[in-house]
């Protein structure tokens, strides 16, 4: 059993405060969704996570059984067993999946049976099939030309055969029609059960959570956890709407919007 634990994470861009004090526990085999408006920080804290270099965290720690993420590169957070696939996956132009799920299994030192170069090919051609990948998609580089429903199923090809630890989506649903969603998020659900895979989602509906399944839902206004429930919360949120949740909670921020530079053209006031 494993445990990804964030503790008070606080984090900056450009000297604006994003994250303001976020604590969260995913245990291995667990899902937890996490909700909230536009501009509330969902984004910014699976940048964080992986350690994206314009991001600065001021105060907090994340860790993996007890071993300090923040504190490491990118590439060994994902050899700790982290992974995020990313709301907008990038090209990786001239390098097939294969070769680069080979390179990552490779740079964390992997010795596994099953880990050889066949064995990898085997299991891309496998994952491939399960989450509806076409197969002639897999030569080419990486999301090269992929429309957003592929590059969300070659994300979930990825993870599974990976094998990370952890895994958080941030808003893998985006860009899917019902069948893709219906067989990521039923990959997903599988790798939880198959492998004890913990999850963080981070999605704005819960049309994903009705396939992906939450063991708990987290909303995130104001760069602040404000509020945990079960799956139900996720229905309280359908009709309420995220300001509804926030008269009742009271919460006063629901978004953060940077403050703009001042206009050195503006009239003096003088």
């Amino acid at each position: 059993m494993s445990l990804l634990a964030i503790r008070d994470l606080h984090a900056e861009v450009a000297g604006f405060e994003i994250l303001r004090g976020v604590d969260l526990e995913v245990r291995s085999g667990e899902v937890h969704a996490l909700m909230g408006p536009n501009g509330s920080g969902k984004s910014t804290l699976a940048h964080v996570l992986m350690g994206r270099h314009d991001y600065r965290v001021t105060a907090g720690s994340v860790t993996i059984d007890g071993v300090e993420l923040l504190e490491l590169p990118t590439w060994q957070r994902a050899a700790r067993g982290l992974f995020v696939a990313m709301q907008y996956p990038v090209e990786v132009a001239g390098v097939p999946v294969a070769d680069l799920l080979g390179a990552a299994i490779r740079a964390r030192g992997d010795q596994r049976d099953g880990f050889d170069v066949a064995a990898i090919a085997g299991r891309v051609q496998a994952e491939a099939t399960r989450v509806g990948v076409p197969v002639d998609l897999l030569p080419r580089g990486v999301n090269a030309e992929f429309s957003g429903g592929e590059q969300k199923r070659m994300e979930t090809l990825q993870l599974a055969v990976l094998e990370p630890a952890f895994a958080v989506l941030d808003e893998i649903d985006s860009g899917l029609d019902v069948d893709a969603l219906r067989d990521v998020s039923r990959r997903i659900e599988a790798m939880t059960v198959e492998r004890n895979l913990g999850v963080l989602a981070i999605t704005h509906y819960a049309r994903l959570l009705t396939e992906l399944r939450p063991d708990r839902v987290h909303v995130l206004m104001g760069g602040r956890i404000v509020t945990s429930g079960g799956p139900e919360l996720a229905q309280d949120l359908e009709r309420t709407g995220y300001e509804g949740l926030a008269t009742q909670l009271g919460v006063q921020e629901l978004t953060l919007e940077q403050p703009s530079a001042p206009d050195p053209f503006a009239e003096p006031g003088f």
